[in-house]
Parts: C-alpha cells; structure tokens; sequence
C-alpha cells in the first residue's frame, strides 16, 4: 500500500477493495454480467485517471458507485441513439460524396455567378442568397415587385445555361438535405 506525503493511503490502491460492490451494482443496472464488467471496468478506469478529483477523507464507495451510474446512464443514453446493424445492411447503403466534388461544383458555381450581368448577380443575391421577399428586393433596387421576379427567373435561367444544366435539373442536386433546404427556402422568396 503507498502512503501519501501527508500519511494517508493512495485512494489507488483501495480501488480494489470495491470491485465487488461495483460489479453488484453494475449487474443491477445492465441485467447482463458481461456488460457489468465492461461497465466496471470503464468506472476503475475513470476513477484511475481522475483520482486527483477525489475529495481525499470522503466516501471513496460513494464516489465510485457514482461514476459507475453516470457512465452507466451516459452510455445507455448513446445506445438509444444507435441503430441496430448486426449483418452491415444499413451500414452498406451509407456513402459519402467526396470532398472535391463540392469544391469543383463551388468553384463552377461562382464561375458561371461571376458571368452574370450585374442586374442578375444583383437579384439572386438579395432573393436568393440574402432571402429577401421579392416586394422587399423591389423596395430596395427601386423597381417594380414584377420586375424583380423577372429578372431573378432570367438570372437563374442564364446560371442554369452557364452550369450546363439541363431543362428542370437542380444546380444542386445530390446536396444534402440541410443545403437542399437552405436552396429550398431562397427559391421560395423569389417565388
């Protein structure tokens, strides 16, 4: 056993003192024994590297018993967030679009942005981008609410021209669902 410069024993060495009031408890809580090791053995763990947290004289038990319950309710927590893929089924239909790919569609989006008139860099900025209403963009350029909406329907004609889409293809489809929302909501405005 080590003694401490002030004579008291090493809280280290009393942790296996409580191992088997600990894996009692963890089996009450997990109702399975190979979870409560588990579970005992991630409380030692964290009890290991955060024994200078230790109030040194109070209930060493107490304070074990309580990172075992909070690591246990942490964890159960997270599980509920999990799906459930023993086979790999879910797990086999998620991909991710590499990282160029939305570099290079950017770069050709502001491109082909850059090529606009300035009328029409103009309206997509403030409907479509900024999300004004297009009576507030009217206000604001000192044209008819009419004109606004004519101009941003040829702005985003001439954008879908300059990109090579085809009739009805979203410039950006096969975004994600919160960019595709972002898109949705400017588009709405201009509407």
């Amino acid at each position: 056993m080590t003694t401490e410069p002030d004579g008291g024993v090493d809280p280290r060495d009393q942790l296996v003192e409580h191992l088997r009031p600990l894996r009692a408890f963890a089996i009450s809580l997990t109702r399975n024994v190979s979870s409560a090791d588990d579970l005992v053995q991630e409380t030692i763990l964290k009890a290991w590297s955060s024994i200078d947290k230790f109030q040194r004289g109070s209930n060493l038990q107490a304070w074990l018993f309580t990172i075992l319950r909070n690591t246990y309710y942490s964890s159960l927590r997270k599980s509920r967030r999990e799906v459930a893929d023993p086979e790999g089924n879910f797990a086999a239909t998620l991909s991710v679009k590499p990282a160029h790919d939305g570099r290079m569609a950017f770069t050709d989006f502001l491109r082909a942005f850059d090529a606009l008139s300035d009328e029409h860099r103009e309206v997509l900025i403030l409907v479509g981008a900024s999300g004004f209403t297009t009576e507030e963009a009217a206000a604001m350029m000192g044209v008819a609410t009419g004109t606004v909406k004519s101009r941003a329907s040829r702005a985003r004609r001439r954008l879908s021209q300059l990109l090579g889409l085809a009739e009805g293809e979203g410039m950006f489809s096969g975004v994600d669902a919160v960019t595709e929302a972002v898109m949705a909501r400017g588009s709405a405005a201009m509407g």
